[in-house]
C-alpha cells in the first residue's frame, strides 16, 4: 500500500494518484494539500469503500501547486477531461466551464454563454467559475455596450417587421434589426466586449461608478443599488486568474530550478488560455550546467513533435537568449515560435507559478530519497561497492575548509549516519596552526584534531568512528588527511576525496578516479553530503570574519575587551548599529563605564581613511 509522502505543502492544488503504470488514476483538489492529503493516509476501515480501492491500487502521488483554490478548481477539470482517471465519477457528465462567446462568421453576432466544445471562427472568453456572477455581467454589459441577445429567429422576425423589440426600447440593444446600428458602429461595440473580457475593465468600470453616483444623487436608490451590484460582479468577473490566462493563448511555459546536483525542467501547457497539462524533467548535473545548458539537453523530450510545439514560448530572463531553443522549436514546427521572457503581467504569474512548480519537484524528490530507507539503503551500497569498502560506511563525515585570502581559517565537519545528516554531531575546527594559504595543511590539522578521538572510549564520546571520511578536494587534500592518519599511527581509517567541479572520488593508493554513475543514489548521497559540508563551512566562516572585523574595527578603545565588544554586538545588533549609537545611549548602559563610553563613541565617530584593494574578496 502507498505511504504518506513527505513535505506535502499547505498551499491550494491539484493531486494526482497514479498506479504501478504510471497512469493517472485518480485527480483531486484541495484547499489545502497537506490537509487533504493526509486523509487518504488513515486506518483502512476508516475510508470509504472506493477510497480503500483507490489506495490499494495506487503506487505514487504527485501535486500541483496553484495560487487559490479556484485555480485548482479549473486546472482539475482540465486534468479530469485530459486523463480521464477511472476514480474520477464528475467525468460521466463531462461538467465543464462557461464561456462568453460571439460568433464572429455573422454580421450582427449576439453574445452568449457556452460551454460547449470551441469552434472555429467563434472567439471564446473566459473561462468563468461564478455563472450567476458572468451573467450578471453579461446584462450590465448590455447596458454599457448594446449588442443583440435574441435568437436568430427573433432576429430575422423583427427585421422583417421593421419593428424593434422591447430591449432596444430600454437602451439595451443598439437595434441592427431595423439598421439603428450599421455593421461598422456594431463591430466596434463587439471589440468593446472583446477588450473588457481581455481584461480592459476599465470603461465599465467608469459607466457603472458613474450611473450608481447619478442614481444616488437622484435618489434613486433601486437603480444605484443595481448598479453597486453590477459593479461588484463585474470585479469578481474580471478577477485575475494565474492558472487560466483570458487571451486566449496557446503557449507553453518552461521554467528550471535547481539545488546543487539536482535540477528540474516544468513544462506548462496552455491551450486556449487553460492550463491542460504539465510534464517534469528531473535531472542530475554533470557538472555545474546553467539553466539553458539544462534546457538544450532535455528540449528532445520536453518536444518530441511538431505537434507539440506552440507558437509562443515564455521563458525567464536567462533563457531568452537562448538562439537554440529558438532554432530547434521553429524548425521542428516550420514556423516561426515566439520565446519571450514577460516581466510582469498574467504571463508573468503563469511563470513563476511553474517555477514554483520546480521547486516542489527537486524538494518532493530529496524528500522522497531521505525518507526511503530503500532509497538510502541502495545508496550506501552503491557508494561502499564504488570505493571497495567492506561494508556499507554507515557513518559519513564530510570535511571541508573555508578562507578569505589566507585568512580566518576554518574547516566543517558534518556527519551522516544511515544517509540522514546528524546535526547534533557536526562540528566546527578554527585553524590554529597554519598561516597563510594552505589549504593541504589546513585540512591536515583539521583531520589530525578529529582523529584524536579515534582511539577514545566510543561510550563516552559523541565522535564516533566513521565508516568513511570524505575529503572535499582532490589528491592532495587526501595525502594531507592520510598524513593525519599516519602522524596519531593509525589503521583502519577510510579516506576518499571528492573533487569539486568533477565530482570524481579517489582512493589512497590510486591516482585513478572513481566515477559514480550518473544519476545513481550514491552520487546523489555524495553531491548531497558536499554540499552540506560546503554550506556549514561558509556559515562558521562569514560568523568569525564578521567578528574579527568588529574586533579590528574597535581595536585601541582602551577598556573594551572581547567580552563587553559580545555585549555590545548583542545590543546593537551590528557595527554599524553601533556607530549610529548617541553618546548618551552608550552612557546609559550600567555594565559600560562613562569613560570607556566616551572613548567608544569618539572612536567610532573619528573619519576612516580609506584602504585600496587588490580585488573583492570571495569565500572558497
Amino acid at each position: 500500500m502507498l505511504s504518506k509522502p513527505s513535505g506535502i505543502p499547505r498551499q491550494s492544488g491539484c493531486y494526482l494518484f497514479r498506479n504501478e503504470h504510471d497512469t493517472i488514476i485518480y485527480v483531486g483538489k484541495a484547499l489545502s494539500l497537506q490537509q487533504r492529503l493526509s486523509s487518504y493516509f488513515q486506518r483502512g476501515d476508516a475510508l470509504t469503500f472506493k477510497t480503500q480501492a483507490l489506495m490499494h491500487e495506487a503506487a505514487s502521488v504527485e501535486w500541483i501547486v496553484t495560487p487559490n483554490e479556484l485555480d485548482a478548481l479549473i486546472l482539475e477539470n482540465e486534468l479530469i477531461k485530459q486523463n480521464q482517471p477511472r476514480y474520477n465519477m464528475r467525468l460521466k457528465d463531462d461538467k465543464s466551464f462557461p464561456y462568453v462567446a460571439i460568433d464572429t462568421r455573422v454580421d450582427f453576432p449576439a453574445p452568449f454563454i457556452t460551454r460547449s466544445k470551441h469552434i472555429k471562427g467563434v472567439r471564446y472568453f473566459g473561462p468563468f467559475v461564478d455563472v450567476r456572477a458572468l451573467r450578471v455581467t453579461m446584462d450590465e454589459m448590455h447596458q454599457a455596450f448594446p449588442l443583440r441577445s435574441c435568437t436568430t429567429h427573433k432576429f430575422n422576425y423583427h427585421q422583417r417587421i421593421g419593428r424593434p423589440c422591447l430591449l432596444y426600447d430600454i437602451g439595451k440593444c443598439s437595434g441592427p434589426c431595423v439598421k439603428a446600428i450599421d455593421a461598422e458602429g456594431y463591430q466596434d461595440l463587439v471589440a468593446a466586449w472583446a477588450r473588457f473580457f481581455e481584461g480592459d475593465v476599465r470603461q465599465l468600470r467608469a459607466l457603472l461608478q458613474q450611473q450608481m453616483i447619478i442614481a444616488s444623487q437622484n435618489k434613486h436608490y433601486e437603480a444605484a443599488a443595481k448598479a453597486r451590484d453590477g459593479l461588484a460582479a463585474l470585479e469578481r468577473a474580471a478577477s485575475a486568474q494565474s492558472v487560466v490566462l483570458d487571451d486566449h493563448s496557446n503557449l507553453d511555459v518552461i521554467a528550471v530550478d535547481t539545488d546543487g546536483g539536482r535540477a528540474a525542467v516544468v513544462r506548462f501547457r496552455v491551450r486556449f488560455g487553460r492550463i491542460i497539462g504539465r510534464s517534469v524533467q528531473l535531472i542530475d548535473r554533470s557538472m555545474d550546467e546553467d539553466d539553458a545548458e539544462i534546457v538544450e539537453g532535455v528540449l528532445p523530450d520536453l518536444y518530441p513533435d511538431a505537434q507539440s510545439v506552440p507558437p509562443v514560448v515564455v521563458v525567464a530572463n536567462d533563457l531568452v537568449a537562448l538562439s537554440l531553443l529558438r532554432r530547434y522549436l521553429s524548425g521542428l514546427r516550420s514556423k516561426n515560435v515566439d520565446v519571450v521572457a514577460p516581466q510582469r503581467g498574467r504571463r508573468r504569474r503563469v511563470l513563476e507559478l511553474a517555477t514554483n512548480d520546480a521547486k516542489a519537484v527537486i524538494e518532493r524528490d530529496s524528500l522522497r530519497r531521505q525518507s526511503d530507507h530503500n532509497v538510502r539503503s541502495r545508496a550506501l551500497q552503491e557508494l561502499g561497492g564504488a570505493l571497495g569498502l567492506d561494508q556499507p560506511p554507515f557513518r559519513i563525515e564530510c570535511f571541508d575548509m573555508s578562507h578569505l585570502q589566507g585568512t580566518n581559517y576554518v574547516g566543517s565537519m558534518v556527519v551522516f549516519e544511515d544517509a540522514i545528516a546528524k546535526k547534533s554531531d557536526y562540528r566546527h575546527f578554527n585553524v590554529k596552526e597554519i598561516l597563510g594559504n594552505d589549504d593541504v595543511g589546513a585540512m591536515e590539522e583539521v583531520v589530525r584534531r578529529r582523529l584524536s578521538y579515534w582511539g577514545e572510549d566510543q561510550a563516552s564520546t559523541k565522535f564516533r568512528r566513521p565508516d568513511l571520511i570524505i575529503i572535499d578536494g582532490g589528491l592532495p587534500q587526501l595525502h594531507a588527511a592520510q598524513k593525519a592518519a599516519a602522524s596519531l599511527a593509525l589503521d583502519g581509517v577510510e579516506f576518499a576525496a571528492l573533487a569539486k567541479r568533477e565530482e570524481l572520488l579517489y582512493r589512497p593508493g590510486s591516482s585513478t578516479p572513481i566515477t559514480l554513475e550518473r544519476g545513481s543514489e550514491s552520487l546523489y548521497l555524495v553531491q548531497r553530503i558536499r554540499d552540506e559540508a560546503h554550506r556549514f563551512a561558509i556559515t562558521f566562516h562569514r560568523s568569525k570574519r564578521a567578528k574579527s572585523m568588529v574586533a579590528s574595527s574597535l581595536a585601541g578603545v582602551a577598556g573594551l575587551g572581547p567580552a563587553r565588544r559580545e555585549r555590545l554586538l548583542l545590543q546593537f545588533g551590528s557595527l554599524d548599529g553601533l556607530r549610529r549609537a548617541t553618546l548618551g545611549e552608550l552612557e546609559s548602559l550600567a555594565w559600560l563605564p562613562n569613560g570607556v563610553a566616551r572613548s567608544l563613541y569618539d572612536h567610532l565617530q573619528a573619519p576612516v581613511e580609506p584602504r585600496p584593494t587588490k580585488g573583492s574578496p570571495h569565500d572558497e
